[in-house]
């Protein structure tokens, strides 16, 4: 008899992904069967994600699958980017799209609590770095734009979960990157809560990586590969998912995760609340078998984006790996960015928010002009690689331990110059890890779940299918 197939939905800023695991001679075979494009969209003032397009898109992607899988699909996971979420109506719906993490509208309620709970405060009860795109903020501007505060919340993929079936929870993972989860607890922190004033009831439970949350509802149920399918919560942050599909041991080296943002970090055990840690913008986060992500945020692909679409705008296409090809060849850059400066985490209008920061720092800006875009795309490269040599520099100071080498995954590794540069400027070795790696651990949890039912998943077990997973 021929082993079920898992589907994973990873949804990322830029595309949506619909995975299928099938097995073939007794050997992994994983397979994008849809790819939805996504991005965050004006709407007025504000700035939202297009959930109606995304979920017709899931739903012609998992009709695709399951006629692929004639031999049933035994699961279906989902992770997704962190924070945003969605509110819901009475009838459980949808209240309206979800805002993105990158609307303005946080400005004022962040300064709100940090007059409330001081920022370091709230670092040392929650461990999570209190970024002004966090959850807690959100919510506390939804309220600021007569939102109903009491309206039940879920977070994005915990919501797919949610509308394909299953319960309305917040898988750990996510739930530690509102700023709301209690380090000690694992879990809602009542007393943050509280000073907020935000209400604890409008949260839902937490749930942990591997919980089977329920079966398959609703019209893609009558299908006969969904007949049996079980919805199963992976790691659902989708950097705790990548990591979770690493084969490879991180006790003596350092992930990057490179795609949109960039997260530089280590797997740890214990938090790491220091003022130290505070002061270098280290994150405590939920990892998928029970330790803790302990990483930098960083700017990153998102500033070219932002850059390509300024000139296709303005009649200058380009490919990214013709413009990577022409980074290379470029001789030298005007100097170099502060990835982590505000301006440049905002939309539209790249090129000049660029110049701006880079005349601020004292260099010469590089005139927006034809022919000039792949000096732009160098200067964020050097940029990127040096940022990410000082995020490392920090980790080893705060662990006191050396670092031996970097498991480098995400998109932005298809950048051969990136990966070069990111070994020059930290003097360590770069290993390559999948692309789709976040698809990787969301089905290697599940599995690992499936194997061990009703028992929380071990991280030796998840390894082990990421290795198999790797290997196909």
């Amino acid at each position: 008899m021929q082993e079920p197939a898992r589907i994973a939905i990873d949804l990322g800023a830029e595309s949506c992904r619909v995975s299928l695991l099938r097995w073939k001679s007794g050997k992994p075979s994983i397979e994008v069967v849809h790819r939805i494009p996504n991005g965050p969209v004006h709407r007025g003032q504000s700035l939202h994600w297009p959930l109606g397009s995304i979920l017709a898109g899931l739903e012609e992607g998992l009709r695709k699958a399951a006629g692929m899988a004639s031999e049933g699909v035994a699961s279906i996971a989902v992770d997704s980017w962190g924070v945003d979420y969605v509110r819901l109506a009475p009838d459980g719906k949808a209240l309206r799209d979800p805002f993105c993490y990158r609307d303005e509208r946080t400005v004022a309620t962040k300064e709100a609590a940090d007059r409330i709970i001081p920022p370091f405060e709230l670092y040392q009860t929650t461990g999570a770095l209190p970024l002004r795109l966090n959850t807690v903020y959100q919510l506390m501007a939804d309220q600021a734009a007569g939102i109903d505060a009491k309206a039940p919340w879920i977070t994005i993929p915990d919501y797919i979960l949610y509308w394909l079936g299953g319960r309305r929870v917040s898988e750990y993972t996510h739930a530690t990157h509102t700023g709301l989860v209690d380090l000690k607890t694992g879990n809602w922190s009542a007393e943050v809560f509280r000073r907020l004033g935000l209400p604890l009831e409008a949260a839902p439970p937490i749930a942990h990586a591997g919980d089977v949350l329920g079966t398959l509802k609703g019209p893609l149920a009558s299908l006969d590969a969904f007949r049996h399918t079980q919805l199963i919560a992976p790691a659902c942050h989708d950097t705790a998912s990548a990591i979770a599909g690493i084969p490879s041991d991180l006790s003596s080296a350092a992930y990057i995760s490179s795609g949109t943002w960039s997260l530089v970090g280590t797997i740890i055990q214990e938090p790491v609340t220091t003022r130290l840690a505070f002061d270098a913008g280290y994150t405590n986060l939920g990892a998928a078998t029970r330790g803790l992500l302990f990483h930098s945020l960083i700017n990153s692909m998102w500033v070219l984006k932002q850059c390509m679409n300024a000139w296709e705008a303005a009649g200058r296409s380009w490919a990214i790996e013709e413009l990577v090809q022409q980074a290379t060849a470029c001789d030298a850059t005007p100097g170099v960015l502060d990835m982590d400066a505000e301006p440049l985490m905002l939309d539209s209008g790249m090129p000049e928010r660029i110049n701006s920061e880079l005349v601020r720092r004292g260099f010469e800006a590089i005139p927006d002009v034809p022919g000039n875009e792949p000096v732009f795309a160098r200067t964020i490269f050097e940029s990127l690689a040096i940022r990410y040599a000082s995020a490392l520099a920090n980790l080893e100071k705060m662990l006191n331990r050396k670092l031996t080498g970097i498991h480098m995954m995400g998109g932005a590794t298809r950048n051969k110059l990136l990966v070069k540069l990111t070994e020059q400027r930290t003097g360590l070795p770069v290993e390559i890890g999948q692309t789709e790696g976040s698809t990787i651990g969301s089905l290697a949890v599940q599995l690992a779940a499936s194997d061990a039912p009703g028992q929380p998943i071990g991280a030796e077990a998840v390894r082990g299918w990421a290795k198999r997973l790797c290997e196909r």
